[in-house]
Parts: C-alpha cells; structure tokens; sequence
C-alpha cells in the first residue's frame, strides 16, 4: 500500500499583513498537507486575526498557486508556502 500519511517538511513565509498577525517571518511544521500545515499555524498560534488572514490568503506552494481541493492534496516531498493575504488599495480621489 503507497505511504499517504507521512508527514513532510512545510516551511511558512508569511508576507504583509500574514506577518504582522503570526508576529514572525517565516516558520516550519510538519504537515501531510498545505490545509493541515495552516491549520497547525493557526492553532500554535491561537489568533482569531491570524486564522481570519490565512482563511483569506493566496497560497503558493513552490510559487504554484493553490486554491480549494488543491489545498487538500496530500505533500510527498518538503514543500515552501507563500501566504499572500489581500492587498487593498485606496482611492487617492476620495481624499479633499
């Protein structure tokens, strides 16, 4: 039977406001899968702000970016995470 339940290397890097809410730049876990590797993040660092963040985020896996079942699939070798929280911008007309 092929080994699904190992676990691998999962290195976070947090960008902008990812950053400011986790307090840190980047950090590892170890993860059967990029939904797993959030969630533990999540709960290590026990931030409703810092879940609301992730739950919005872009994530790229190897500069891939992943949405939904993606999110689920399972790691076979170490992976690098990009978490890209949204970015807005303002409207300058809106200022007198």
């Amino acid at each position: 039977m092929p080994e699904t339940t190992a676990m691998v290397t999962v290195s976070l890097h947090y960008w902008a406001g990812a950053k400011a809410a986790a307090g840190i730049e980047q950090e590892t876990v170890e993860a059967r899968t990029v939904a797993e590797a959030l969630a533990i993040v999540g709960q290590r660092h026990a931030s409703p702000r810092l879940m609301r963040i992730l739950n919005a985020s872009s994530v790229l896996v190897d500069g891939r970016a992943l949405r939904g079942a993606d999110l689920e699939q399972p790691l076979t070798q170490p992976a690098l995470l990009d978490v890209l929280p949204p970015f807005a911008g303002g409207s300058s007309s809106s200022k007198a």
